[in-house]
Formats: structure tokens, sequence, C-alpha cells
């Protein structure tokens, strides 16, 4: 097939005539999908990426935020006194009455691969339950499900996808009858990708020779997504006013947890994090802080050595409040960052990029970074907010995430902290379980510990690995 001229013309006005050098070489369904890919690359916003880049210059800013930085101040931390448990009561009873108003909406992203875990499919489609075996996807929707019963409205999941995860997603809902939410209530929406750079070049690597390298656009990059997928209309149509958002690699994540619902209410917060405590000072995480009166995140790669152990005058460590990528959005908020393609900023990630050599064809797999990749971040939406409300949680009940293949955060911790939180609500309800059985509870069994407890009769045993469900 011949190549549109209306491509053939764009790529030659922005230099980029190399993605087509192998045309010849390939076989028609090749040449279209080519064809298809070029064709839906933002040229316009690539190009004000690359002018960014080249007039970066190596300077001190992150270092200068570092300084600035104090404790987050829009900050509840976890209730110690009698008073502060009542606050918290007070903020469930508000976010259960948010919920039963159908005005509350979640938000799953779920762009990422199990490569690192060794797992060739969507992260989603890990098997984490620790008897069961039962999917990230599966823990995660059972939760939303058994929160719509208990508020008696259909709570949308709204999941975001990449171009790797969309299908095999969208796929995987459908084989398991889209876990008793019902298919109506859930949307799948697509994050951009954006195409690889050249280090010290305006040139788009090819991955292949029919295919260009790209990579997804960031967590930030939901907001386009959204506004691109008609999914803002369907919220408005929905009459969903509230997002809670979290990512899929964390079965521990309460998912519309009300007394995070309740105080993102209560103090008409434009953007609520949730973040827990950091167990050292050189912890990798993102951290919340506040500078200059506004909440922000600083990342772990761009906190100096010497700040991280800083403390302030009480001899409390600045730097303490871990990001756990839980987020409760307000709609509003939502539609008032989606105006133009940079209101987010974008940030450059120096990678490793495999690609074919132009010159001759080959497949080359560099030993050191040597592209651009590009990517948004939804935390840099937290200058933006009115009020950007940051909550503690407890970081063993609810931040016990699936990123590793082995050791901190792998499959293992978290499937451990899934049968030590299902073995303390049997204690608390006063139950026994034997030397060497493990319990798995269904969130569809009970969400919180009050809830087995009114299931359970006092001194059950259980002396044998044992699944609690439906």
């Amino acid at each position: 097939m011949q190549l549109d001229k209306q491509v053939s013309s764009v790529l030659e006005k922005n230099r980029q005539t190399h993605l087509v050098q192998f045309w010849e070489e390939l076989s028609e369904p090749q040449q279209g999908q080519l064809q298809e890919q070029v064709g839906a690359i933002d040229f316009p916003l690539l190009q004000t990426l690359i002018q960014k880049r080249d007039r970066q210059e190596s300077d001190d800013s992150q270092e200068n935020k570092a300084q600035l930085a104090t404790s987050p101040e829009q900050l509840i931390r976890l209730p110690q006194a009698a008073e502060e448990r009542k606050i918290q009561q007070r903020a469930e009873e508000l976010g259960k009455q948010l919920l039963q108003s159908g005005k509350v909406g979640a938000i799953l992203v779920a762009g990422g691969q199990g490569s690192r875990l060794g797992f060739d499919a969507p992260k989603g489609m890990y098997p984490i339950g620790p008897i069961s075996d039962r999917t990230l996807f599966q823990v995660l929707s059972e939760q939303l499900l058994a929160r719509s019963r208990h508020a008696g409205v259909s709570i949308p999941y709204f999941i975001m996808t990449s171009e790797a995860t969309h299908v095999p997603t969208m796929n995987f809902f459908e084989s398991q009858n889209y876990f008793g939410l019902g298919k109506e209530n859930v949307y799948f929406f697509q994050q951009a990708s954006l195409p690889a750079i050249e280090d010290n070049s305006h040139r788009i690597f090819l991955a292949d020779k029919g295919e260009v390298a790209t990579s997804p656009d960031g967590h930030g990059g939901m907001l386009r997504a959204l506004a691109a997928h008609g999914m803002i209309e369907v919220m408005q149509a929905r009459g969903v006013e509230h997002l809670f958002y979290h990512q899929v690699d964390n079965p521990t994540t309460i998912v519309c947890d009300p007394i995070l619902l309740g105080l993102h209410i209560e103090q008409e917060s434009d953007l609520t994090t949730k973040v827990v405590a950091k167990e050292s000072p050189e912890e990798r995480m993102g951290v919340l802080v506040t500078i200059n009166g506004k909440t922000e995140i600083i990342e772990y790669s761009d906190l100096p050595a010497e700040e991280a152990y800083r403390k302030d005058e009480s001899g409390n460590h600045i730097f303490w409040a871990g990001n756990t990528a839980i987020h409760v959005f307000r709609r509003e908020f939502i539609e008032s960052l989606i105006g133009g393609e940079l209101s987010l900023p974008f940030h450059i990630a120096h990678k490793i990029v495999p690609h074919v050599d132009i010159s001759s064809g080959r497949q080359i797999i560099p030993d050191s970074p040597n592209g651009n990749k590009f990517e948004q971040f939804i935390f840099d939406a937290l200058p933006h907010a009115r009020v950007a409300l940051v909550v503690e949680g407890d970081r063993n009940r609810e931040f016990n995430p699936v990123k590793n293949a082995e050791g901190k955060d792998s499959p293992a911790t978290s499937r451990a902290a899934l049968q030590r939180i299902a073995a303390e609500w049997v204690q608390q309800a006063g139950g026994i379980i034997q030397e060497n059985a493990s319990l798995e509870i269904s969130p569809l069994f009970a969400l919180d510990s009050r809830e087995l407890q009114a299931k359970l009769s006092e001194n059950v045993s259980y002396s044998t690995d044992t699944i609690l469900s439906e």
C-alpha cells in the first residue's frame, strides 16, 4: 500500500521521515498499523516537549524546594485521643451518606504490565489471594461491589488502561462477568502514549521496523484521557461529584473509604490524599509537604539525602508523609484542570529505550539510558487545589503494594498482609486461628472487623486454610 500523502507531509514537516524508512520491507498489515500509529502522534505537543527538554539546564530548583518545605499543614493524623476518634466516626457517617447519595465514583489506574513480577499480562490479572489466588482486579472489584451493596446504589468504576493493557483488561472483565458490578457500571478508558525521543536529538525511536517506540504518558495523563473518551460527561450524567482514585497494585486499599470521603467533604477539599508514615528517611517514597502555603509532593529521587533527615523545631521529621497514590478528587476540580494540553507539567525521564538502528536495521538494546520518555504525574494537581487535605492512614492495614518480584513490596509481603489482616479481624471478633492455619476474607463477606464480628459466632476456631466468602 502507498503511504498516505498527508501522513508523509506531516513526517517531512516534523523531520521524522525515518519512521517510514523501512516501509517497503513491511507487509501490508504492518504498513497499515505503522501509518495508524504515526497518524495518532500529537506532533505539536511533542515539539513543545522537545523544546522544553532542550531549554532545561541543570539547576538546584529541587534542592531549593526541599529546603523550603515543611510538613503538610492541611493534615489530619491518625486518631490517638477519644475526641479524635469521634471526629473520624462522624466523618465515616458523612462518607456513608455521600455513598448512599450516588455522588461517588471510583477511578482505578491499571495501565501497568506485570513484567517486573515475571508475569506476562496486565498487573491487575496477577493472582494475589493467599489461598484463593483471586486476582488484584477481583480483590478490588469485590470491595467496590460490597461498598455498593452497603450504600444501596451502584458505584461506577472508571478503569484507566494503557495501550498494552486495554484489550486484555476489557476481555478479562468480560470473562469474569465484571465481578458482579454490572457491565453498565464499568467504564474503560485508555491513556495516551507518547513517542520516545533520542537523547540530544529530535528523532523518534523505532521499536521495530514497523512500530514506533512509545510509552504511556503517566498517571497524570488521566485528565486528558477522561476528556478524550467522554468520561466527564458520563460522570455528569450519573451525578458523580467525587472520585475515589487508587492504583491496581495495592489490594489492601480501602476502596471508597467512608472516613476519607467524609473528611474530604467536611473540609471542602478539592483533592484529598492518603499518606502513611515512612519507615525511614531514606525509604523510596514521594512525600507530601507544604511549600509556600501550597501542598506538594517531592519525589524521592528529587529529595537530597541531606534534606531527608531534616527535622522541625519539635524534633519531628519533616519528610515523613509517604504518598500512597490514594486520592479523592472533586469532579469540578478535575474539570478545571482539563483546560490545555499542558495543564499539568510533563516530566522528562532518562531511560533505556531498545530500538532499531535506522542505518543498519539491526535491533539495539542499550546498556545505559539513551532516550527520553515524557509523562505527567497526577499529584502535580495538588498546588492548584484550593484545599488539598492530607489524611494519615494505617500503613499496616492500607498500604501493602505489589511492586517488586521479591523482598519488600512483593507478592509475598502483600499476601502475608492479607492473611494478617484477616487473622486480626477474626481475633477481634473472638475467634481463634490454630497454628499453621491461614485465613482469607472476601470483601463480599466482610469489609471490616465490625462486619465480620456481626457474622461470626464467638470462639469459632479455624484449624485449616479457610476462605470466608459469600
